[in-house]
């Protein structure tokens, strides 16, 4: 089967998919000032993007690592993902405080998601 690396470099791929299972990460791009609502917000409209390119979309997330660098942040993170999620589509999740690569990072998401029929093989 096919490995797909969409817009690889050396150090990562954009999304790698094999046998129709998406992996792909995001981190905020356009706001660092942002409060963690607002980097989330940009992380999942990020990820809208990322999922459409491979032919999904948020219904289809099978999980997602959540890595926070404050658990105070929690609540308010919740309050922007359950927006995002219609109800009953919310895939399982890990969450994990951690330091990330550059400290104006407030939250990191890790997705897998399944990939759409021409990413099959």
């Amino acid at each position: 089967m096919t490995i797909h690396r969409i817009n690889p470099c050396q150090r990562w791929s954009d999304i790698t998919v094999f046998n129709g299972i998406a992996h792909f990460v995001e981190v905020p791009e356009a706001d660092l000032d942002a409060d963690v609502q607002g980097q989330a917000a940009q992380i999942f409209a990020q990820a809208e993007q990322a999922l459409a390119r491979i032919g999904s979309d948020k219904s289809r997330l099978l999980s997602v690592s959540i890595y926070l660098t404050d658990f105070a942040n929690l609540p308010a993170f919740n309050a922007v993902w359950d927006a995002w999620f219609e109800p009953g589509t919310a895939p399982s999740r890990a969450c994990v405080k951690a330091e990330l690569a550059n400290p104006r990072y407030l939250v990191e998401l890790a997705f897998v998601a399944a990939a759409g029929d021409d990413f099959g093989n």
